[in-house]
């Protein structure tokens, strides 16, 4: 064992979690050296859902006018279903709490299928314009089926693909050729799109842990509303009615802020912190430029390397500050 492990087994030894016999017992497996490749196998596994998807569509796009639309479509489908049937096959079926296959691989057969499902409702739509222009509609089915997928197998990965599916129906939904081109200023209706779905994830999460339907999932969703909630504030802090968008930025900060200690979450905390300080510079260099201190300028030149220095230290003293409250309250 090395120093730290050393320290923290003898710590448990005097705190009398465990006897001298166990505190021999860890000292000689650690001796050996063992270490797992569980991570790294997965992380395999989920590159080669990845490269195969992705293998298969550069695949179909050199030899479209070769294979045929349909023939395409007939191969998505059937991979589609022969995934999920070996999926439903080896799944122990819907639960409320945290389940998993028997082996770890079958939950990237999930990520597969999902990722195969999706494609194939998109080609669909794509190529036969079955929904006419309400490009929504396969988005929709789609978010619906990654869903699904999420809650029945509990994975995390197609919850990730069916929240993402969902935020962009609500984007096409308002003005497709703004989600085309990433351009959230100047288009109040989009903002205001993906702040309420910002809310009714954050209400959605609220309404599972109080249920205790998936709570685990909560980081998911809270990561996706949160950076939703942020990025449609901070680009509404530049309209004509940056009130609004502060008031909703402030108290997702405080939300956020609150949640992150709730569920030990340092991601949720860091992004709490940074959208609130972008925030409130804009808003600072706001008040600056209605009360006229102009005639500051140089003074604020000078002054804003202290400024931004100051803000980093407070940024890194924050950070610390939260591990260690989190450390002493899992002690």
């Amino acid at each position: 064992m090395n120093a730290e492990q050393e320290s923290v087994a003898q710590r448990l030894l005097d705190e009398s979690v465990i006897s001298r016999q166990q505190l021999a017992e860890v000292k000689a497996y650690r001796s050996l050296g063992i270490f797992s490749l569980h991570h790294e196998l997965q992380m395999l596994l989920y590159a080669s859902v990845l490269l195969f998807t992705a293998g298969a569509g550069i695949l179909i796009y050199e030899n479209i006018d070769t294979i045929g639309h349909t023939a395409i479509l007939v191969l998505l489908l059937l991979l589609c279903a022969g995934s999920y049937y070996f999926c439903f096959k080896k799944s122990t079926g819907f639960h409320r709490e945290e389940v998993d296959f028997d082996h770890p691989a079958y939950q990237y057969l999930v990520l597969l299928a999902t990722i195969l499902g999706t494609t194939f409702i998109g080609y669909w739509q794509y190529q036969y314009a079955s929904f006419g222009s309400y490009h929504e509609v396969p988005t929709l089915l789609s978010a619906a089926l990654a869903f699904a997928s999420a809650y029945y197998f509990d994975n995390r990965s197609a919850l990730t693909i069916g929240t993402t599916a969902l935020a962009a129906a609500v984007g096409i939904t308002a003005t497709p050729q703004t989600v085309l081109d990433n351009d959230f200023l100047g288009h109040p209706a989009l903002l205001f799109s993906g702040i309420i779905l910002g809310i009714l994830l954050v209400g959605w999460t609220e309404y599972s842990q109080r249920t205790a339907l998936k709570k685990h999932f909560a980081l998911v969703f809270l990561t996706f509303a949160q950076h939703l909630l942020g990025i449609c504030c901070v680009a509404g802090l530049i309209e004509g009615f940056w009130p609004v968008y502060a008031i909703v930025l402030a108290a997702a900060t405080f939300y956020f802020y609150k949640k992150s200690h709730a569920i030990d979450a340092l991601s949720l905390f860091v992004f709490a912190l940074v959208y609130a300080y972008i925030g409130w510079n804009i808003l600072m260099f706001k008040a600056i430029d209605f009360i006229g201190l102009n005639f500051f300028s140089e003074l604020l030149i000078l002054a804003a390397p202290l400024y931004f220095i100051g803000s980093i230290t407070l940024f890194v003293f924050a950070i610390k500050r939260f591990n260690k409250k989190n450390d002493d309250r899992l002690r």
